[in-house]
């Protein structure tokens, strides 16, 4: 033992890396050891929605997974089949796994989806884009809309994931979550902007529409990969240090928050007997039709507002979900463009962790549409939902309360106690 110590005194260089060294891999197999039972627990409880009997008569429910292998810099794959995948089919689901090659595909790929139960995400930000405006394009969205939507947030950016599912700095744990989520059957509808330019089809959202030097800046943050934790400042700096002062010219118009209407029942009222049907269809045939009452239309009150702006942002209300409001309406940000040249810098930096953040000093306006119109030539692009499109003349409408995504039964108790109180 003696002699042991001694040569390790002497080699204490070695001796230092060798002990940091297993102190890591210690850490690194308990770590995969956790994930492990946090996978074997997550299956036994889908294996429990599996174990439930079904009458003969009933088909199992379809589920379609897309399935987005890019995402989280090509990790989606991996992470679905070791962590949601199991889970999915333990639980009786009889599941189909649509993978994507190339962005846009899914678009085109939900046009031809035939009948489905269940609608499942597997991706970020830009995969749920996608798919929600492949859906709402079709012939038959009015139907197709009611499906519900699950989300896997298997990307780098899941802005959603903070409204459905507690938050967890654990990657698998956050994922199981989340397939588990699907299998629990709870609901929340989420509204959707539905943005349409002069030619283009409308593009679909469910977080916002954001136009602006921070968002152009933030796009060029990956350049500078080689700058550490300093990427997110050089990025603003270099930015502001080519062109200044940063302002973005546009005129808006504008229609105030609209009155949400009483929810529909989810049961159909049953059909009442034969001889009331027929008595029903005999006193509307014999009646004399009813005279016509001219209705007055009211006209529209559009509100118009010259801008200049550091940054615009159009957003709905799914990060702060009432689920009792009365009002449906979408937030419209106009950043002031009278920022000094540290303030662009330091709120680039709180950009980059909440986009749709409105700081102190911004015009803030509640509206159910609005027309953006762009000076000729503008150049820069939109950002929405975290995807890139070209900046154009666009009209934005709310679609309230358009889709229902599974959330967490402990997210939707929470929502429905702030309400409350």
């Amino acid at each position: 033992v003696v002699k042991v110590l001694t040569t390790l005194r002497n080699h204490w260089k070695k001796t230092t890396f060798g002990v940091c060294l297993l102190s890591w891999g210690g850490h690194w197999l308990y770590g995969k050891h956790c994930d492990n039972l946090l996978r074997r627990a997550a299956c036994q409880e889908a294996q429990a929605f599996g174990n439930e009997l079904i009458p003969s008569s009933m088909p199992l429910k379809k589920a379609t997974v897309f399935l987005n292998p890019a995402a989280c810099k090509g990790k989606a794959r991996n992470l679905f089949e070791k962590n949601a995948a199991p889970i999915l089919h333990l639980s009786g689901l009889d599941v189909t796994v649509v993978k994507t090659d190339y962005e846009g595909q899914a678009k085109k790929l939900l046009e031809l989806m035939e009948n489905t139960d269940l609608i499942i995400i597997a991706g970020g930000d830009g995969t749920v884009q996608e798919v929600i405006t492949g859906l709402l394009r079709r012939a038959d969205e009015a139907v197709f809309s009611k499906i519900p939507i699950g989300f896997i947030p298997l990307g780098k950016t899941c802005t959603l994931s903070n409204t459905l599912y507690p938050e967890s700095t654990n990657q698998v744990q956050h994922i199981t979550n989340a397939t588990l989520a699907i299998l629990k059957g709870e609901t929340v509808p989420l509204d959707v902007l539905q943005i349409k330019g002069e030619k283009e089809q409308p593009v679909f959202a469910v977080t916002g529409l954001r136009w602006g030097s921070y968002r152009d800046a933030g796009v060029k943050v990956s350049k500078y990969w080689y700058l550490g934790p300093l990427k997110t400042k050089a990025a603003h700096f270099f930015s502001a240090f080519k062109e200044w002062p940063q302002k973005h010219q546009a005129a808006l118009m504008y229609l105030g928050p609209s009155e949400r209407p009483p929810e529909e029942p989810e049961e159909k009222p049953t059909r009442p007997p034969l001889y009331v049907r027929l008595y029903r269809r005999l006193r509307l045939y014999w009646a004399s039709p009813p005279k016509e009452i001219p209705q007055e239309v009211t006209p529209e009150d559009w509100e118009e507002l010259n801008l200049s702006t550091t940054e615009l942002s159009i957003s709905t209300r799914n990060r702060q979900l009432d689920l009792t409001r009365t009002e449906d309406f979408m937030d419209i940000c106009i950043e002031a463009d009278t920022v000094s040249k540290g303030q662009f810098v330091n709120r680039g930096s709180q950009k980059m962790r909440d986009p749709h953040t409105c700081p102190e000093g911004s015009q803030c306006i509640q509206a159910s549409r609005c027309i953006l119109q762009l000076p000729e030539g503008t150049e820069g692009s939109f950002g929405i939902d975290n995807e890139e499109y070209e900046a154009m003349p666009v009209e934005v409408k709310l679609l309230p309360r358009k889709l229902r995504f599974f959330c967490d039964p402990r997210m939707r108790a929470q929502m429905l106690h702030a309400a409350v109180q």
